[in-house]
């Protein structure tokens, strides 16, 4: 299977994005490259990033062999990365962003997001802690005055698409509000335990793409609990995959892309990372969406718990 059979979704600037990618979160640290450089060979083109995942230089490697060996050229690719909480201060932004630049060994990205509405204290400490050893210590800056640098990024070159994640309607009406470039997406968590029915309605009312991560449910998230429920053996989930003779992985994967969402599941097993891809070969039916639409449990995998109290936490106040 090649990678002509990925669907683009269509930002509102016109520009295209692979509507299914490889996701790097929480892939473990020696095994990335690997996992990048089966993905371009399975068909994957787009690779989602992050500054704070810390395994850029890897993804990098990665990219950078493929290339190398003529699999891929650079136009090729979608890679898309995100600004860390630390730099929202708007002289750090540009920075922030070389620095991914460098350990991806790229010249530009096709993406950049603001990673989170929330900025934590400027520093070296991704996660700098405050004396309570649960609760973050949090920077003044404010996203609506992150976003013009995030702008400047996409003059420079350095960038061709900027967006948002984790953000709420609120939030992201304020960055609309005073955009010159509008955001491209809102990559937000989303599975059938959790649609987010009222951001992704809003975003599509506002032409903004959204990008679905953990569609798996995360089941191997650093902070599961022995007692949590778990999306890929829901019962539901497995009898429309023996229906379609399909994995529940990708019962799971499709539904995103049949509700129009861009999709990155992670994984660093090659076979999973062939198999996820097999989506393209068939349809879920329409009782099949609503059984699976039916599941919702407001299930959140991702609360960021540790920075409730700050004024622009996501998920604190709205939904």
């Amino acid at each position: 299977m090649t990678c002509n059979v990925v669907p683009n979704a269509i930002f509102k600037n016109g520009n295209s994005i692979p509507m299914f990618g490889l996701g790097t979160w929480n892939s473990p640290p020696g095994q990335v490259a690997q996992a990048v450089k089966d993905a371009i060979d399975v068909g994957y083109r787009h690779i989602d990033c992050a500054h704070v995942y810390q395994n850029e230089h890897e993804v990098g490697e990665g990219i950078a062999a493929k290339i190398a060996e003529g699999v891929v050229k650079r136009e090729d690719l979608f890679v898309t990365s995100k600004l860390w909480n630390t730099f929202h201060r708007p002289d750090l932004v540009e920075g922030a962003c070389k620095t991914t630049l460098k350990n991806l060994k790229l010249d530009y990205l096709d993406l950049y997001l603001i990673h989170w509405p929330v900025g934590y204290q400027e520093g070296t400490e991704l996660f700098p802690m405050g004396p309570d050893g649960k609760t973050f210590l949090f920077s003044d800056a404010d996203y609506v005055d992150t976003w013009p640098e995030m702008e400047k990024l996409v003059d420079a070159g350095l960038v061709r698409n900027i967006g948002v994640s984790n953000f709420n309607a609120k939030q992201v009406q304020r960055v609309l509000d005073v955009a010159r470039i509008p955001p491209a997406t809102n990559q937000i968590e989303c599975h059938p335990y959790l649609h987010q029915s009222k951001i992704t309605s809003f975003c599509a009312e506002k032409g903004i793409i959204v990008t679905a991560y953990s569609p798996l449910g995360s089941p191997a998230r650093p902070w599961v609990k022995a007692d949590d429920p778990v999306l890929m053996d829901d019962a539901t989930v497995g009898q429309l995959a023996k229906k379609h003779g399909k994995s529940a992985a990708q019962i799971l994967i499709r539904y995103q892309i049949q509700l129009g969402h861009v999709v990155i599941p992670k994984s660093v097993t090659k076979e999973r990372i062939a198999s996820n891809f097999d989506v393209f070969s068939f349809q879920l039916d329409e009782d099949d969406m609503k059984q699976l639409a039916g599941l919702e449990r407001n299930g959140r995998i991702c609360p960021e718990s540790s920075a409730f109290g700050h004024p622009h936490h996501p998920f604190e106040k709205e939904e």
